[in-house]
């Protein structure tokens, strides 16, 4: 008998707090046949540096029964010996790690005393493999001294610097966890998946794929959307599954609050096991978007960025690794002593599928699901996805917003208004039979930079409105011209022009613009870039691309006719709403006194995020009748709700309101917790907090200005949704009234 099989004979049968559900696990795990190699290694190397009897963290009886060995033997399966031994000792490592700062701080509370052993840990990974490092103080410290030496030396300075910033991650940001602990804080379901990525430690463990699979990802595509998508799909699909199998322990057992499935009950006030289910949707959402992409996706990439045959193998060498990984994991999870995987009414859970007589049992078979090959379970989601088509759905509702802030209007407001026409029409906006005049001053886009720009003069105003102008204008045309006759080929060629009016030396463009896009981007990019540094363009064009970018991707989904996984959604409708842009010029302004460093903490970012997230779903709660009823879209949180779900669209809305509120409410958090302590730890001068401090009130402003914006816009309302349709030759309807909604406080001070 094995190890495993007596781990589980002997396992006492307890009262778990939910039925685990099935998993969508449609590829078989394999093992590795250096198993009883690995396992050696692990324990002679754990006793020699110091992890087992007296670390006051594990002995020996613990290691054997977690089992780290048969984990990587599962997640690795054709490495050879010594490599599974290295990659063995690298989980060691890392879930020893996780539970001495358990024991050690978190248990403790002590956040000065954890931040400063973290920072000695980075003092143990130098990008130049030959830097000398202090002497180890402890387990910790021994172990990734020694597991450094061994994995780092021969790889790229991409994969290094890769590497690196995800081994960071993974212990620094177990400070997000600690502080929410000492204030028994449970984060909201958006923060939760990003700062899981980085705690959870999966964008890590790709990397060990990397190293183990010899197939490093080249650096040319390593930061492109595909390779991002699988990495962060890989990465929330193997940390949902752990919060599943883990509940039990880390918040029964462990007082954790930084579990998925706890985050869920929080959220919608559920049941633990409504939760459970709810968190293995996600799950498998996360992982059909893998598959999504990688068929989609992945073959563009690689032709577009020419990649030579070694590289397009070492591409797709490194997902099949991640595929490998997620079915190990599962199997693992199905085995390992240290989580709940038992049935709810003490019967030990089958090794093969109960539903499939004669099919293949024992070591490497839990995953096998002839259903999941099928699509079952799953199917239903995968269904949903493909049969969103346009429907009266009738007046959009709007729901009381929570929303605590309020701004003044800037004063040069009625001259932009003229002058925002003016431009319009200067470009050719009213000359492709898509806008008009009329239709473009009900629009009314100088308000909503009034809003955003307060206190800017008369010339700025009429840049900010007149790019709020151009992208909307650019967005309302790309689906009608490219996507309702599936031309992405067009799309992809009017991209490139685009780029081409966006000259980082300020050079004239190689062609003269042939449309009121291109006509109205080059005129912008001049006027907003001219006064700019060289850098300062290079982030401004740089985000640009992204904007760019995500309209391709929305081509992409409608030609498919495929509303979008919820996960990928919103982190892409920041970048379709054009929050990029607002991130560069928000940052650019406050570079001279905030290190570039600061704005890639957690704490900024999460700000950023927030904001922007809350504003992008006010959108969507808007635009619900104009983009259903009117233009087939699904890119929609209330359509990636409902499909999500299967549920109905006053629900929808109600979870996408909650969602909102919790959003505006990270906000205030981050302000009033995360920016102090951010503050401390990075030692900011007062020049530097008082710009940040700035940038916070510029987030605010530009929320409430968004929310203002779209109470009076005439773009949204039914009667105005049915003369836009018309064309140019009707009468405008008279001024109506707000859209249904609760009362709530107006944006405007």
């Amino acid at each position: 008998m094995s190890t495993e099989q007596r781990q589980q004979q002997d396992k006492p049968v307890r009262q778990q707090p939910f039925e685990l559900p099935e998993f969508y696990v449609p590829h078989p795990a394999r093992l590795n046949p250096h198993l009883e190699e690995a396992r050696a290694h692990a324990r002679a190397w754990a006793r020699d540096l110091g992890m087992l009897e007296g670390s006051g963290v594990w002995d020996l009886a613990d290691l054997e029964a977690h089992d780290y060995a048969l984990l990587c033997a599962y997640t690795h399966p054709e490495c050879d010996g010594p490599m599974l031994s290295l990659v063995t000792d690298w989980y060691v490592w890392v879930f020893f790690f996780d539970d001495w700062f358990l024991e050690v701080f978190k248990r403790s509370g002590d956040r000065a005393a954890g931040r400063e052993a973290l920072e000695r840990l980075a003092l143990f990974m130098p990008e130049d493999p030959e830097a000398s490092v202090p002497r180890p103080a402890n387990p910790v410290e021994a172990g990734l001294a020694d597991l450094w030496t061994r994995t780092v030396p021969g790889h790229s300075a991409d994969w290094i610097t890769r590497f690196s910033r995800s081994t960071r991650n993974l212990l620094t940001e177990s400070l997000w966890e600690l502080d929410n602990i000492s204030i028994g804080r449970v984060a909201n379901p958006v923060e939760y998946v990003e700062q899981r990525r980085k705690v959870g430690g999966a964008p890590w463990s790709a990397g060990i794929i990397e190293h183990a699979t010899g197939a490093e990802v080249p650096a040319a595509v390593s930061a492109e959307r595909p390779l991002r998508v699988l990495r962060d799909c890989f990465s929330d699909a193997v940390h949902l599954r752990n919060d599943l199998f883990s509940y039990e322990r880390e918040v029964g057992e462990e007082g954790e609050l930084s579990n998925g499935v706890l985050v869920l009950e929080t959220f919608f006030g559920c049941t633990t096991q409504e939760a459970a289910d709810r968190l293995n949707d996600l799950l498998t959402s996360r992982l059909q978007q893998f598959e999504h992409t990688f068929f989609a996706e992945l073959p563009p990439m690689i032709a577009e960025a020419g990649l030579d045959p070694a590289e397009v193998l070492a591409v797709l060498t490194y997902t099949r690794g991640l595929q490998d990984w997620q079915s190990g994991g599962h199997e693992w999870h199905m085995r390992s002593s240290r989580y709940m995987n038992g049935r709810v009414d003490g019967e030990e859970r089958a090794e093969a599928p109960r539903w499939l007589p004669g099919g293949p049992s024992g070591l490497g078979t839990a995953a096998l699901c002839v259903k999941a090959l099928l699509g079952l379970p799953g199917g239903g989601q995968r269904t949903r996805r493909h049969r969103h088509v346009p429907r009266p759905v009738g007046p959009s509702v709007i729901p009381e917003f929570y929303l605590p802030y309020s701004v003044p209007l800037n004063p040069h407001l009625p001259g932009a208004r003229a002058r925002l026409l003016a431009w319009n029409r200067e470009m050719g906006f009213f000359d492709e039979g898509y806008w008009w005049e009329a239709k473009a001053a009900g629009y009314d886009f100088a308000l909503c930079s009034a809003g955003i720009d307060p206190e800017s003069s008369a010339q700025a105003l009429d840049i900010s409105a007149a790019w709020l102008s151009w992208g909307t204008y650019a967005d309302d045309l790309y689906p009608r011209r490219f996507g309702a006759i599936g031309d992405l080929a067009g799309a992809a060629a009017q991209r490139a022009r685009l780029r081409s009016f966006m000259p980082l030396d300020l050079a004239p463009p190689p062609s003269a613009p042939a449309n009121a896009m291109e006509r109205g981007l080059a005129d912008l990019w001049r006027r907003t870039v001219t006064p700019m540094s060289e850098g300062q363009r290079r982030m401004f064009r740089t985000a640009m691309d992204r904007v760019l970018d995500s309209w391709h991707w929305e081509l992409e989904n409608q030609a498919a006719r495929r509303v979008p996984d919820p996960v990928d959604y919103l982190e892409m409708r920041r970048v379709t709403f054009g929050s990029p842009m607002t991130i560069a010029l928000g940052r650019m302004t406050h570079l001279d006194v905030v290190p570039p460093e600061v704005y890639e903490s957690a704490a900024v970012q999460s700000l950023e995020a927030a904001a922007f997230d809350y504003s992008a779903l006010m959108n969507d709660v808007y635009s619900y009748q104009k983009e259903v009823e009117y233009e087939a879209e699904a890119h929609n949180m209330v359509v990636v709700t409902e499909t999500f779900f299967d549920c109905d669209y006053p629900t929808a809305l109600g979870v996408v309101n909650d969602l909102m509120t919790s959003r505006m409410k990270q906000f205030e958090h981050v302000l009033e917790k995360e920016f102090p302590v951010m503050y401390a730890d990075h030692g900011l001068d007062a020049a530097a907090r008082a710009a940040l401090d700035r940038y916070a009130e510029e987030l605010k402003r530009w929320m409430a200005a968004i929310a203002g914006w779209h109470e009076k816009t005439r773009r949204y309302r039914e009667e105005d949704l049915k003369w836009h349709h018309a064309g140019r030759s009707t009468t405008p309807p008279p001024l109506p009234g707000l859209l249904p909604t609760a009362p709530h406080r107006p944006a405007w001070a």
